[in-house]
């Protein structure tokens, strides 16, 4: 056994190229393997602890760890040759780099919005997060991790970090200046972060826009309108104009005309009016409050009630239900009473002369 030992040693000290490459191609292939069966060693104790944080943080770094192996084999292979001092320090600093880069790839992914770290922070902290503030924090911890992350490889390729922060400082005014709008709109961001004039799935409608809020970022908030369409609306701009929420509604109006011809006698207005108001007050998915139906007035061509009310919900599918239900009833109820709707219609006078000064009047109706 130590013969065999002892010759592979040489084989591979003759053949180092070779065999450097075997094993690297051979890590290669079983990459996937490998780092499945590391993933799961350690999900079984992590599995053992019941701690939801630390299988987040090995659900992030699934992807990462496999990346890992493949180079992990690569830089070993290459540091087991002679190589010049400028030569192995440049691979250094390019493993280095790589590792740095993997480790902040599965912090991103554990502060990404969709991760369950905030709700879990949420949970322990007990602290309740807004839904738009969820998105928000993400990208902040995002930008702060990348910007470590960055200052890292820099110092890893043997930057002075303080003198780049100086020279950021003396190009700051610069930098300042052509970011106006940018920073404008990092302000607007946090104004809307604040004030929460609106949430993710709202509802909202602006001079400029209607539709559904889908994201709020760091420059833009981004809306889909009902034709389906995405619209981004810097946050400068949407911070400094008229905000119409409507999914903050308790409840929703519905007011119109109801308009009888003139052929309506006085019953019938009175019945057809208290039997309306009736129907509405009665009605399961009508809100109580403010209920009104009232013979109004007499228009140019109909007799009109006016009619006032809120359905419960909010939802615009529902409330479409709602007042369809409650324009088939009264319908209905028209019909019961003979009385008829009016359409806009003119009547025409026509003069005619027989025999002198004798006049006739002749009236339609068109």
């Amino acid at each position: 056994m130590p013969e065999l030992m002892s010759q592979l040693i040489k084989f591979f000290m003759q053949y180092r190229e070779i065999t450097t490459i075997i094993i690297v191609i051979f890590f290669v292939f079983i990459n996937r393997w490998l780092s499945k069966f590391v993933i799961y060693l350690i999900s079984k104790v992590v599995n053992k602890t019941n701690n939801q944080f630390f299988i987040a943080v090995l659900g992030a770094y699934e992807k990462p760890l496999r990346a890992f192996f493949i180079f992990l084999p690569i830089y070993i292979g290459i540091k087991t040759h002679d190589l010049p001092i400028s030569t192995e320090l440049l691979i250094d600093r390019i493993f280095n780099t790589i590792v740095i880069l993997i480790i902040g790839a599965g912090l991103v992914k554990l502060s990404s919005k969709s991760s369950s770290v905030f709700e879990k922070l949420k949970e322990k902290l007990d602290v309740e997060f807004d839904e738009i503030l969820i998105p928000f924090f993400s990208r902040v911890v995002q930008v702060i991790i990348i910007a470590v992350i960055l200052s890292l490889v820099a110092q890893a390729w043997g930057h002075n970090i303080n003198n780049l922060v100086a020279g950021l400082g003396i190009g700051g005014l610069a930098v300042a200046l052509a970011a106006q709008s940018t920073l404008g709109n990092l302000f607007g961001g946090v104004v809307i972060i604040t004030e929460k004039p609106f949430s993710l799935g709202d509802w909202i409608k602006t001079p400029s826009v209607e539709g559904v809020v889908e994201d709020i970022g760091f420059r833009s908030t981004k809306i889909r309108t009902f034709a389906n369409s995405v619209i981004i609306i810097p946050n400068s701009t949407l911070a400094n104009q008229e905000i119409e929420n409507f999914s903050n509604m308790g409840k929703r109006r519905i007011m119109f005309n109801l308009g009888l011809t003139y052929q309506t006698t006085r019953n019938q207005m009175r019945s057809c009016v208290e039997r309306i108001e009736e129907l509405i007050r009665n009605h399961e998915d009508v809100h109580p409050e403010t209920i009104m139906v009232r013979f109004d007035k007499f228009n140019e061509s109909s007799l009109d009630v006016f009619i006032y009310f809120y359905t419960k919900t909010t939802i615009w599918s529902e409330y479409l239900e709602v007042k369809e239900d409650i324009n088939y009833k009264i319908m209905e109820i028209l019909e019961e009473e003979g009385a008829s709707i009016a359409f806009p219609s003119r009547s025409l006078y026509v003069e005619t002369v027989e025999k002198g000064d004798n006049f006739k009047e002749i009236g339609t109706d068109s």
